[in-house]
Parts: structure tokens; sequence; C-alpha cells
């Protein structure tokens, strides 16, 4: 049963990948190979194996008639949103920083958000748990975001300087 869906999924993907390939070249649906056509079918219907629809598409690829664009990462951007919900203000609320621990990737840049009705601000500590001059943000007022780009592996801590009791990381890997 549950080989069933793949036989149908990637035919699926893999046409799609080909329709839009040749649709971003501006070519017709005639320059599909007509034995790329028969070998999707056929594999669709159980008559050719997995590998061998694999190899056809490898194929493909090899010989440039599927042309995958390649993505520069150094134009991907990440981001990230940490919450100050309302209620962060109360001692006793459960309004912490969502998410409390964020998980990114290096070059991710996380906003803050002030949703809460007092202000706020962001400052980092060291392991120690003192201020140290690396992501402080001034006092954010309600609506109010501040931006950090993390460009290095580790765990930052940070906290909100009028509300000490209120902590948060960001771990970067």
């Amino acid at each position: 049963m549950e080989q069933l869906p793949k036989k149908i999924v990637l035919p699926t993907i893999v046409f799609s990948i080909l329709l839009i390939s040749f649709s971003v070249n501006f070519a017709n649906a005639q320059s599909v190979p007509e034995w790329v056509k028969n070998t999707a079918l056929w594999y669709g219907e159980g008559v050719v194996s997995e590998q061998e629809f694999l190899n056809m598409i490898k194929f493909l690829i090899e010989n440039e008639v599927i042309v995958i664009e390649s993505i520069d990462a150094e134009k991907v951007t990440h981001q990230a949103t940490v919450t100050i919900p309302n209620g962060n203000s109360e001692i006793a609320s459960a309004g912490f920083y969502l998410p409390l621990n964020l998980e990114i990737s290096k070059g991710t840049t996380v906003t803050w958000v002030n949703d809460d009705s007092v202000p706020h601000n962001i400052q980092s500590l060291d392991t120690s748990g003192k201020v140290i001059d690396w992501f402080n943000s001034p006092p954010l007022n309600t609506g109010d975001k501040f931006e950090f780009a993390f460009e290095e592996s580790g765990v930052y801590n940070y906290y909100c300087s009028f509300h000490p009791w209120r902590v948060g990381s960001i771990t970067v890997k």
C-alpha cells in the first residue's frame, strides 16, 4: 500500500519539474522525448523499476534536457521571529518569549517583536549571565521590532533588563 503513493508522487514531481523547466525555457510539450513519456507511464504502471526511472531522470539532467537552476546560497536569506507576548512583563504570567529557545542556522536574521503593552528590550548575555555588547536593542514599545543576524554557531542567551526574569536563548547551528 505504501509503495503505490510513491509511484504516483514521484512521476508527478518529475513531470512538474519537466513542465516548469520547459515552461521557463519557452519550450513546448513536443520537446519532451517520447521515450521519457513512455518511461514515466511504464513506471506509473509498475512495468519499469524505480531505479530505471531514476536513471532516466539522471540522464535527462546530465544531458541538460532538464535544466536545474542553482540557488546562490549567498542570496538565500533566513528569517526567524521571536514574539514578546502580551503579559510578558508580569512575574507570575506564563508569557515567555515565543519561542523560548529558538534553533536556527547560520546566517539567519532573528526579529524580536514586542506584542506586550509595555516596553521591553533585548540584552545579550555571556555564559555567566552578564550583559555583553553583542546584540542589544533599545527599548521596544508595543509593535516595535529589533533584528540581529547570527553569523556564527553557538548558543546565545538574552533577557529583558526591564523584566530580568524573562530570559531566552538562540541556538545557531
